[in-house]
């Protein structure tokens, strides 16, 4: 098969406008990947959207963004489906090279306060875990059904330290990521007779739109800076660098771990 006739290389990024998967997609299409992207934002910050597009567009990638609720069953299945259409529309064939489970939307309120009403509910916990944790299942498991995943894609998921250690406020979130972590283990062990990798991501303490609604995150930011053996905090573009680093078909033996990419910082005490 000549280059030309090779699959076209996409990468799928859910939680693409920042944070972690803006800086992941403008590497990967510095990579050289195709980027679709999943977000959630509000008419307000659309024009950073746009931005993120352009700088896309600018690296000479092909590039299509939804602003929909990747939690919701029906509406994934719609943006799959456009991105088939897509791909029909371009001819030839084409895959999923990367998919990035990039999503932070969840409760940061504390199991018990003087007043129910500020204590996690029920349905908090229960959508915070679904929306960070289980929701890659069901992506995953959507993107296998339709064979847009294939041998020699890399699947990859953001967690944190907070998902084996205590932060204020912090829960529900911890509880997604343990939770995520072990999902993670399962796809690994299920995915890798069909050549394809499921690795988490640990990144450092990060400020991203994302980590800013956390209570104490300037304190949190403070004490992990001085607990980092580089004497700085972990970016979104160490991030991204190493998500492309591991996308190589290099990486296929690699697979169902918690990665640290945070310059060491939480193997301090």
């Amino acid at each position: 098969m000549s280059e030309t006739d090779a699959p076209v290389r996409w990468a799928l990024i859910v939680g693409s406008s920042s944070g972690f998967g803006e800086a992941t997609a403008k590497e990967l299409a510095r990579e050289g990947l195709n980027i679709l992207g999943v977000h959630f934002d509000r008419r307000s910050s659309m024009d950073h959207v746009n931005e993120v597009i352009e700088a896309i567009k600018s690296a000479g990638r092909d590039v299509l963004f939804f602003n929909t609720n990747a939690a919701d069953a029906i509406k994934r299945a719609e943006v799959l489906t456009q991105i088939e259409e897509h791909w029909k529309e371009l001819g030839g064939e084409h895959f999923i090279k990367v998919f990035l489970h990039s999503i932070a939307f969840g409760s940061l309120k504390p199991y018990l306060a003087d007043n129910q009403d500020e204590e996690l509910s029920q349905a908090q916990m229960e959508m915070t875990v679904d929306v960070m944790g289980s929701n890659l299942v069901y992506w995953v498991q959507e993107l296998m059904r339709r064979k847009m995943l294939c041998q020699g894609s890399r699947i990859f998921a953001m967690t944190s330290a907070g998902g084996h250690s205590v932060i204020p406020n912090y829960g529900a979130v911890s509880a997604a990521k343990a939770v995520l972590e072990s999902h993670i283990r399962q796809l690994a062990f299920e995915l890798m007779p069909h050549g394809i990798t499921a690795n988490a991501i640990q990144a450092g303490v990060t400020l991203t739109p994302g980590s800013s609604k956390i209570p104490g995150i300037e304190k949190l930011a403070e004490f992990a800076k001085l607990r980092n053996p580089s004497g700085h905090l972990t970016t979104p573009q160490d991030v991204a660098e190493a998500i492309a680093a591991l996308a190589s078909d290099k990486t296929h033996w690699i697979t169902g771990n918690v990665i640290r990419v945070d310059g060491g910082e939480d193997i301090v005490t």
